[in-house]
């Protein structure tokens, strides 16, 4: 299954939230990633943590390449260009990062990779669609104005693609107003794939979470 650039924007916005996920164990990440994409989430954020993270990817990547060509896999916590390119030869298909960096986001257009930046004023989310970023990431969500800083955003132009990270979690109210104030989509990390859940290696308890937001997610934006 191809996935280009302008599929994997459709695809993020269309599941409305991006679980945001790191384990060092790679039977765990299989396991993981494996539930969030059976309960509706095919695009996922395996974040650059600890160290050989990459390898980690590598090897997640070249699974699902082969059992499960569905899976998007993404990489988050990017802050230079070497990093994103590592990842992009690794099987990347869309790169986050949790500030802005003009080298990133040429590496990525060049490879025709969606970069969603973080930003958390509106010079830098204008600086980062002038860099060519569809969806642009602000963050941390809840501490740069919430969902009010997003709907001062969209006033003045509509059509900015927002996605908060920080901030957010899986509840009804949460959601209402996140996705009230404009977003397309919301990245939710361990409020989503919780601690009790991962401790528990409850993966259909993961699975059934993730379709339960999604199904929350499209009942609020009435689909």
């Amino acid at each position: 299954m191809a996935h280009d650039r302008m599929t994997v924007l459709a695809a993020m916005m269309d599941q409305g939230v991006i679980p945001v996920f790191y384990h060092p164990d790679v039977e765990v990440c299989k396991n993981v990633i494996q539930a969030c994409a059976d309960g509706g989430a095919k695009c996922i954020e395996f974040t650059n943590r600890g160290d050989f993270a990459s390898q980690v990817f590598l090897d997640v990547a070249r699974h699902f390449a082969q059992v499960d060509k569905s899976v998007i896999m993404g990489v988050g916590s990017v802050v230079d260009a070497p990093t994103a390119g590592i990842y992009i030869a690794n099987g990347a298909k869309f790169v986050v990062g949790p500030l802005l960096n003009p080298d990133v986001a040429k590496v990525c257009n060049r490879r025709k990779i969606p970069y969603s930046p973080g930003c958390g004023t509106m010079s830098e989310i204008g600086f980062a669609e002038e860099l060519g970023c569809e969806i642009v990431k602000i963050f941390p969500g809840g501490l740069v104005g919430g969902p009010e800083f997003v709907k001062s955003v969209m006033a003045p132009c509509p059509w900015t693609r927002i996605m908060p990270t920080g901030g957010v979690d899986a509840s009804e109210e949460s959601l209402r107003k996140w996705f009230g104030a404009g977003v397309v989509c919301v990245g939710i990390g361990s409020n989503l794939v919780t601690k009790t859940l991962l401790d528990a290696k409850d993966y259909k308890g993961i699975e059934t979470k993730v379709r339960d937001t999604i199904a929350l997610i499209r009942s609020i934006r009435g689909k």
